[in-house]
């Protein structure tokens, strides 16, 4: 016997249909699927801008096609255990955040094994840089600049925000953040069981320090905390909760919000237009980043 669909709008279903569809019949990745499905018209993109000059050190801006000027930029980086990942995989995260007015860059860095921790920090410390210096070609307001994440780069933004060395070597501080966002980070995990987690951290080698967890303060800016509950890749009990329980603990604002219709794929997955149904991941960011507008 069929077992009844749980609750989700129609809508919903068919674009989660759809992505799994293609999928299966292209062979593509589920980001590629969803890039497939939302709008292609609802910004402007300006593709491929160098940062540095290695051939990872690159980004992808999405400006919004309306907004109130000037208005808030989000840094995006993207997971895959510092391995694995492509910028543009991640459209469905630029043209999510541009349809609701904030500009966005989505970051590529460079991965392990050609490099090693604290290498893919002092990168996304450089893309943040630039984000800055070119303020004002993105239309965007000094007062409100966030960096973002899922994964293992949740922990990239993460470490920028709460640990002032990656910042500081690029010439700027935490303090310049309107805050930081974070999709089902990992914020402690040592011991490392991952091999390749492992190469990338230099196991058993990995500092102590290398941990957000630890370089949680009184001065650390406003944090988005977002998780799913049955996350079986990221433990949100142990990374989320106790790291926005830390930083509340400091008197840090901190937005808590733990799902429980979303894995940790389909939480970021989740703001694309197809699958918004799983979790309203992208009203909180944007209600997040809209409470910080002075």
């Amino acid at each position: 016997m069929a077992l009844p669909l749980p609750p989700f709008s129609r809508r919903g279903w068919l674009g989660l249909l759809s992505v799994a569809g293609l999928a299966t019949l292209t062979g593509c990745s589920a980001s590629g699927a969803l890039n497939a499905l939302v709008p292609s018209d609802s910004y402007r993109l300006r593709a491929d801008v160098a940062y540095g000059p290695d051939a990872r050190q690159r980004l992808d801006v999405y400006l919004p096609l309306e907004r109130r000027m000037p208005g808030p930029v989000v840094v995006f980086f993207y997971g895959g255990s510092w391995t694995t990942g492509e910028r543009a995989t991640y459209r469905f995260v630029g043209e999510a955040l541009a349809s609701r007015g904030i500009a966005v860059a989505v970051a590529d860095y460079r991965l392990s094994p050609a490099v090693k921790y604290p290498v893919f920090l002092q990168d996304s410390a450089q893309a943040m840089r630039w984000t800055f210096e070119n303020l004002g070609e993105l239309g965007a307001d000094p007062r409100q600049v966030f960096v973002m994440g899922h994964s293992a780069g949740a922990y990239n933004a993460a470490m920028l925000a709460l640990d002032a060395r990656w910042l500081g070597g690029a010439g700027l501080n935490p303090a310049q953040l309107a805050g930081w966002i974070g999709l089902a980070g990992p914020y402690d995990f040592l011991p490392i069981g991952n091999r390749d987690v492992q190469l990338a951290f230099g196991w058993p080698g990995t500092p102590a320090d290398s941990q957000p967890m630890v370089h949680a303060s009184k001065n650390s800016p406003p944090a988005l905390l977002l998780a799913a509950r049955g996350d079986s890749t990221v433990n949100p009990v142990r990374n989320t909760e106790a790291l926005a329980r830390r930083l509340q603990g400091t008197g840090v604002p901190v937005g808590l919000q733990v799902y429980d219709r979303v894995s940790h794929v389909t939480l970021v997955a989740a703001l694309a237009a197809p699958l918004r149904g799983l979790a309203p991941v992208l009203d909180d960011v944007a209600a997040f980043v809209g409470q910080a507008r002075p």
